[in-house]
Order: structure tokens, then sequence, then C-alpha cells
């Protein structure tokens, strides 16, 4: 070879050299055929974030998801395994997924859950939509205007899908006059818990990205257990009861986020939380908010946490000694051993002193129930009725399932309510004890004692329900709980684990919760609620 041709040589060389570099980058950076698949938006199990990526990129609008959970409710909810778990449809929906999808083009999101749909618990008001407390007494009873919570839900750019069914007058399993009973998508001969079940079941069944429950005895925590999704009552004083009935001046009942994962919770539980004068309890909670609870969600949150079992059965009814208390307590045993392999210290068990003594005194004031009943339809120009009194002389009234009559006729007097605030003072005080003494960061326990109760036995005599419901939190009021799934017993039903923290530590309990769920991962839909043909 002449010196002459060694350059035409080395350019031709290094030319093959380029292109082969740059063919080299692209196979390495660019994203394969199946990475471009695993990031096309698919419907089943849709977190917030895979919504607004998919918004984003152009795959789906707000009127398509919209329509995509409308017909999954329709061939699934009254059809198929005719689950009932939605009272009633947003007539509103589509138009407003229609403004959303105009505003995403113009401007962007307009707030941290733009066009994302929603299921509210039919206890809490949302203008254009009865409000029926799941009873014949209000079928056709529609608010003057939104609550708070939905109000903020709006403003957050989310779409008000429908309300979930509920036990009847805000309380118990899920059951009422006006749509009969709700059915649990694990177990179709099972019920959902209440008194949140069709929210709970909206969620599992994906009819819906997150929901907003309502609870006061153990409402959220309950159907969130038994339908494998997460849920959480926030202290009371975070979350407004303004347009909720059952609530305000009574201090027990808050509504509450419920998601299928913790991400989803936090990212609603941000919008959910809020002072509002015309609840005074939220006064309590300026000042306990932080920037956003995403900020705890941490993957290795249980690292170096110090977590304290409790062991001793406190739920409704609950019979230690049966196959069913015996196959969630293994559901249990094994939770705790997942807590100790991602790294938390766990001091099992703790014994909180006088526990189920002090939980036996619980009581309402003896005009709670009439005052919050004029409070919710106070705001009202045209209320169904006047009176709690004149609700419960209704010719209908005899037509409300047996629980919500028995709940509603029970009395209470100063003396035992009286009681009931010495037993809570005090039961708060030893469980703070236990938690200082023993350094700990939370308590966990059995969300639910017992497995999903059959149907058949909650809608005959003895008319079993809230078997195996813990209601510890909600005795005290100010501690917040969160559920989480932690898998299925034997006879693969859900069950779940509570954290339970000290007041206003909700972002600990969600880094808790974060770190069970990502080091667990026991969320799985099921299969009474497969895709439907032509989801994507």
């Amino acid at each position: 070879m002449c010196t002459r041709s060694i350059p035409r040589v080395l350019g031709s060389f290094q030319l093959k050299f380029a292109f082969a570099s740059v063919l080299l980058a692209l196979l390495l950076f660019a994203p394969s055929k199946a990475a471009s698949q695993s990031k096309n938006f698919h419907l089943l199990e849709a977190t917030i974030e895979d919504v607004h990526d998919a918004y984003k990129s152009g795959q789906l609008t707000a009127h398509q998801l919209v329509q995509l959970y409308l017909d999954r409710i329709e061939a699934y909810d009254k059809k198929g395994p005719e689950l009932n778990a939605v009272i009633s449809i947003n007539p509103q929906a589509l138009q407003e997924a229609d403004r959303l999808d105009a505003a995403l083009k113009s401007s962007g999101l307009v707030g941290p859950l733009h066009g994302i749909p929603v299921i509210l618990k039919d206890q809490m008001d949302a203008k254009g939509m009865p409000t029926t407390l799941g009873s014949i007494l209000f079928k056709n009873y529609y608010p003057d205007r939104d609550s708070f919570v939905t109000e903020k839900l709006k403003k957050a750019g989310a779409i008000i899908l429908g309300k979930g069914t509920l036990g009847e007058l805000g309380g118990g399993d899920t059951f009422g006059s006006l749509f009969g009973f709700t059915r649990n998508p694990y177990a179709l001969d099972r019920t959902v818990g209440g008194s949140s079940g069709g929210p709970g079941a909206s969620l599992t069944a994906n009819f819906a990205t997150v929901a907003v429950g309502e609870e006061g005895f153990a409402s959220i925590r309950r159907p969130s257990t038994w339908n494998s999704v997460v849920g959480m009552r926030p202290t009371a004083g975070l979350v407004s009861r303004s347009g909720m009935y059952d609530g305000a001046p009574q201090m027990n009942g808050s509504l509450g986020p419920m998601a299928r994962t913790v991400t989803d919770l936090a990212k609603l539980l941000d919008v959910l939380v809020g002072y509002d004068p015309e609840d005074s309890l939220t006064a309590l909670g300026v000042g306990h908010v932080p920037g956003s609870y995403q900020e705890f969600l941490d993957k290795n949150g249980l690292k170096r946490a110090r977590i304290g079992v409790l062991r001793e059965p406190m739920g409704v009814s609950s019979e230690p000694a049966s196959q069913d208390f015996a196959r969630v307590t293994a559901v249990f045993d094994k939770a705790v051993a997942d807590l100790k392999a991602a790294g938390a210290s766990v001091v099992d068990p703790i014994v909180i002193p006088r526990l189920k003594e002090l939980l036996a005194k619980r009581a309402v004031g003896p005009t709670e129930p009439d005052d919050s009943f004029k409070v919710f339809f106070g705001r009202s120009a045209k209320p169904t009725f006047k009176t709690r009194e004149e609700m419960l002389r209704s010719p209908d009234f005899a037509k409300v399932v047996r629980y919500a009559q028995d709940r509603l006729r029970a009395s209470s007097d100063e003396s035992r309510h009286y009681q009931y605030l010495m037993a809570r003072d005090e039961l708060m005080i030893n469980v703070l004890n236990v938690m200082a003494d023993n350094k700990l960061d939370a308590i966990v326990y059995k969300s639910i004692e017992h497995q999903p109760t059959l149907i058949k036995d909650a809608t005959s005599p003895p008319y079993v329900n809230t078997k195996g419901a813990p209601y510890l939190n909600t005795f005290l009021v100010f501690v917040p709980a969160i559920a989480v799934p932690a898998g299925f017993t034997r006879d693969n039903l859900p069950a779940g684990i509570t954290f339970m923290g000290r007041p206003y530590d909700e972002g600990m309990l969600i880094k808790l919760a974060y770190g069970y769920e990502q080091a667990t991962h026991h969320r799985r839909p099921p299969n009474t609620t497969p895709p439907i043909p032509g989801e994507p």
C-alpha cells in the first residue's frame, strides 16, 4: 500500500467506526420494544401517576378514562358478578372530563388530581347527585351544595364519578333498604365490610382510581381490609366533616382516603386536609399538616423503625379460639415477620393496661345524634326531614335494615358519656405511655380479626355485624390509623395490618405503610372483575 492511500483508508475506517458507534448508542439507549410497550396505559390497577402520564403523552383523555370506568361498572356492578357497589353515577362526569381535556390542551393539568375519577361514600354531599345514605328514606334528597371535601376534590381537578354503597344511614355492614347488599369481589357470598363498603369494592374492582370513605367505628379500615386496598382514618381535625352526615359536632366520624396504593392515598390525603370554618374541629389540625404527605414515601421506611405488636384480641365479638380467627392470625404472624425482614425493630407483644375494660365504655353524648342531624340538614333549604325524631317516625323507617334501626334507636345519657370521656383520656395516656416507654414509632395490630362475613349470616338473625373489627383508633379519636393489605388467608380471603400512631403523625404512618407495601406487594385484583373486551 502506498503512503498516499493511507489517509483515504483511514477516512473510510473512521466513517465506518463512527457509524457503528451511532448504531451501538441507538441500541443501548433507545427504548426496546418491550420497554416501550411497558409504558402503554393499562386501566387495571392504574395509579394517579399512570393516568397523568397517559394524559401528557396523548395516549388517553379524561373523557376516555371516565368511559372506561363506566363500562366496567356496567359490566360488573349490575351485571356479571353483580357487585352492587355503586348507588349513583354523576350525570355530568363526561362533561366535566371534556372540560378538563380542554384545559389540559390550553394550559396543562389544573391540579394534582386532574382528571382523576373518584368514588365517594354516599354519606357526603356532591351537588347534582342525591345523598341517599343507602336508605329509602333519602332516595330523593339532593343537597344544595357540595361538601367541603367535594369542593377541594373538584378544585384539585378530580372528577366525581359516582357514589358508593354504605351501611344504611352511615353505619354497620354494607346493606341498605335502597340498594340491597354489596358482594365482595373476592368471594361473592361474603360482605365487603362496612360502612364504606361501596368505595372499597369499587376500588378493588377498578371502577375508579381513588375513593373517599368515612369512619366513625371501623368503616374505612374494615372495607379496605376485606377488599385488599389501603385506607386511612386521619386524626380528628385534619379533614372537614361539613356536608357529611353523622359528622360535626360529634368527634368520632371522619372522612378519609382510600386507594389501591399508599402513594395514591398520600396524594389524595394532600387534597383532603385543611381548615374549614364550618367544621370548628379542623382548627385543631392547623399547624399539623406537612408540605406534602408524599414526602414520607420512603421504600426503606421500615429500616430502624420501632414497632410495637398489639396481639390482645379487641375486635367486636371476636372468637380467638375459632379457626376463622386463627387463619387471620397466620397472615398477621407473617406480616410481623415481614416487618422484621424489612429492617424494623419489633417489640412483640406490647400490653396496653386496661385495654378492653376501657374500650367497653364507649358511648355517644345524649344530644350528639340530634345535633349532628341538624348541622347536616341545616345546610339545605329543603331537607327531607327537619329533625331526627321526624325521620324515626316516618312510615318508611320500618323498611330500614335492622342494624341501622337498632343503632339509631339506641340511647345514651350524660353519665355514660362522662364515663366514656374519662376512659378515653385514660386509654390515650396508657397508649402513649407504652409508646414512650418502648420508644415506638407506631403500633401494629390486625386490621380485622376475622375473615369477611358471609352475606347469609349478616342478613339473617342474629345479624352478624362488625365481627372482628377493632375500634381503638376511633375510640381515642385523636390518633390516625392506616390499613394495608397483608395478603390472603388459607381460604383465599383478604387480610390486613393496621399501623396506628401518635396524634397528627400521619406522615410516619405513611412512611411505615409504604415501606411495608413495597417490601411485600400483597395487593392483587380479584378474578371476578378481569379486563373487559377492548379495555387497554
